[in-house]
């Protein structure tokens, strides 16, 4: 990764340890006149399982319930689901190629992209309304209040952007608190501790922060609709070497998302238990996303000159991370975005 990626160090420790796989040895051979064996025939690539990672999000939770009822299985995809507790690790592990594709926001996505990571966006799970948030004390009464105070966030990803927009609003920077670079996890224990003024975090995480008797609710991604937007971004290398797994991936979410409406009891249970919440605390998350239908989720691929438009948001994403100088040269976006596959489902 370049410098100019925020979580470099953590890229290069996973590259460190990443498992190379053997080659075969060559067959041998022997003096005598026998005809050599039919060589081993490789497995088919497409039989090979497919490793998504996903982490704590409710947008990203129904990929349990695929995960559990079979669904990828009735598609003839072979996916493995990996769990990350760290959201950060699995946006590293995708950009140091340890996986297939990962669950991550759009503007985690173009942070990865600037680095180098050849990524494509295939699919719109949900934006956030709500359940990004930053929670401070009850020292702190609006957002001109952050100013010298200890504020955490998981550097690089998200809530951290989240922050950064909301002291714009205010004509302040990073440079103007105490910025602690944290694990989102790890955060939101130490601002329920006490050991912070502040903090920014994502549901589930929201509902731990909010344990501390004075907190609240500073403000929150509804507060910036349309800013963070959740995907599913995949390698370039497995769209273009098997195409028709991504789109049985990508039928197998729109499978799943008929699934939780149709089932919404059991479907329920399953993402509160992925998420070590009670159906009750998992229900109050509802409003905080919204998930995307199809029609939805085809139309925000399109151009347009609003953030109603992928194509939109990611050139201004594009241009804030430049400006807060989170990344030094503005990558390609041109190729960011394929709907060809969500296009697909929608035509059946």
């Amino acid at each position: 990764m370049l410098k100019l990626n925020p979580f470099f160090p953590a890229c290069a420790l996973a590259m460190s340890v990443a498992i190379v796989g053997c080659g075969g040895s060559p067959p041998t051979t022997t003096t005598t006149p026998t005809p050599e064996p039919e060589p081993e025939v490789a497995a088919a690539p497409s039989d090979e399982p497919i490793q998504i990672g996903y982490s704590a999000w409710p947008g990203w939770f129904p990929w349990k319930v695929a995960e559990e009822q079979g669904l990828f299985e009735a598609n003839g995809v072979n996916v493995e689901m990996v769990w990350f507790d760290g959201y950060l690790d699995s946006i590293t592990a995708l950009a140091v190629g340890q996986l297939d594709g990962n669950t991550q926001t759009l503007n985690d996505t173009i942070f990865s992209v600037s680095g180098g990571s050849d990524q494509v966006i295939v699919l719109n799970n949900d934006y956030s309304t709500g359940n990004d948030a930053i929670i401070v004390d009850g020292s702190i009464g609006s957002i001109e209040d952050l100013a010298g105070k200890s504020i955490a966030a998981e550097e690089g990803v998200v809530d951290h952007f989240l922050l950064l927009l909301g002291l714009e609003t205010v004509g302040l920077s990073q440079a103007d608190i105490d910025f602690k670079p944290l694990e989102t996890g790890a955060a939101a224990a130490a601002f329920a501790a006490g050991q912070l003024d502040g903090v920014g975090v994502f549901a589930p995480f929201t509902t731990q922060a909010l344990e501390r008797p004075d907190s609240k609710v500073l403000f929150d991604s509804s507060d910036f609709p349309g800013a963070i937007s959740d995907h599913l971004a995949l390698s370039r290398e497995l769209v273009e070497s098997r195409p028709d797994d991504v789109q049985a991936i990508v039928q197998t979410w729109y499978d799943t998302l008929d699934y939780i409406e149709e089932n919404p009891e059991e479907a329920i249970a399953i993402m509160a238990e992925r998420a070590g919440t009670s159906v009750e605390d998992y229900e109050s998350y509802s409003e905080g996303t919204t998930i995307l239908s199809l029609e939805e989720g085809l139309v925000a691929f399109e151009p347009g000159d609003d953030i109603s438009s992928l194509v939109f948001t990611a050139e201004e994403i594009n241009d804030f991370l430049l400006e807060s100088g989170l990344i030094e040269e503005a990558p390609d976006l041109s190729n960011l975005f394929d709907s060809s596959f969500v296009e697909a489902v929608a035509e059946q």
